[in-house]
């Protein structure tokens, strides 16, 4: 209400401006140029006056309402106590990503036979000299397992294990199974998504592609990472590119204005997400008129030097 108030007394003050900037001029020009030879002068400088006061009017215009943005589409989760009051929701999983190809997995076995785990374990080769090893403490690199577009990785020993689709704890229990046979008792398999990324883009703070460390992300969570929208980003129309297991494109529409989008599948991220926020009209404007702005006030400038270089010319 404040905002509305303050953008009202604006108006009123620029057109007072206006109307006075006006009679100071018809004055000056009457004062000294009220005769009938002079008439027609008067009429044109009056004419082209009021094309300035027009332009001038029409360049206010624009600016203010092309810097505004409605209040109704800024908040997230407008309809939230609706929402937090609604008992029949129902209980949901919790989230748990999947594998998919292209992924990029560590997979570490352990055991209380240390022995017994290293040919599972391959280890990034490296150059040893006597220097190196000489100040090496740090524990050796694992290498990590690409799955391929089937799904599957080729794991030491055990040959090609197919792990796409499974989510961390299903992927670990299914090595763990496989290994019981070479092992007294049962080892400890720990499987990570070492390249979980998305990408954010569009308007936002600061648009860039994100590791997610915990392989768990949401959309609010993914733009908080971006800085959040500017307030030129349609906040109902956020758009979600997302690519299946089997190469299949979609994009979904998700409107963070409203408070059941919590429980849409598309409000926790999977790998290689792309999140898109669109620009409103608002931004739309201030693009189109952007270049033109300067225009336009260079021209204002110009068309009142040459009112007041007319006037001292005949004065």
């Amino acid at each position: 209400m404040s905002n509305l108030i303050l953008n009202k007394e604006r108006r009123r003050i620029f057109a007072q401006f206006l109307l006075y900037y006006q009679q100071i001029v018809l004055y000056q020009i009457i004062k000294h140029y009220f005769c009938r030879r002079h008439l027609k002068r008067i009429l044109r400088y009056q004419f082209v006056l009021m094309k300035l006061s027009i332009r001038l009017f029409t360049l206010f215009a624009i600016l203010f309402f092309a810097s505004c943005s409605s209040y109704k589409q800024v908040p997230y989760l407008k309809d939230s106590k609706a929402f937090s009051g609604d008992t029949s929701q129902i209980k949901q999983p919790l989230f748990d990503a999947r594998i998919m190809p292209k992924d990029l997995l560590s997979v570490t076995v352990s055991s209380s036979n240390p022995e017994a785990s290293v040919p599972y374990n391959l280890t990034v080769p490296t150059i040893q000299t006597p220097q190196v090893l000489q100040y090496t403490t740090t524990q050796p690199i694992l290498q990590t397992y690409l799955v391929d577009n089937n799904g599957n990785i080729m794991f030491p020993i055990l040959g090609e294990l197919h792990l796409g689709g499974l989510t961390k704890s299903e992927a670990e229990a299914y090595i763990i199974n496989r290994l019981k046979p070479s092992f007294k008792e049962a080892p400890i398999v720990n499987v990570r998504l070492v390249n979980y990324k998305i990408s954010v883009l569009g308007e936002v703070q600061n648009p860039n592609t994100f590791t997610v460390a915990n392989e768990k992300i949401n959309i609010f969570e993914a733009l908080a990472l971006a800085g959040d929208m500017t307030i030129y980003g349609k906040r109902e129309k956020v758009k979600l590119l997302r690519e299946d297991s089997e190469g299949r494109k979609n994009i979904v529409e998700l409107d963070l204005n409203r408070s059941d989008v919590v429980n849409s599948p598309y409000f926790y991220l999977q790998q290689n997400d792309v999140v898109y926020v669109e620009p409103n009209k608002a931004k739309a404007r201030n693009a189109d008129i952007g270049q033109a702005t300067s225009l336009m006030l260079s021209g204002t400038s110009i068309l009142i030097s040459v009112a007041s270089l007319i006037v001292n010319i005949v004065r």
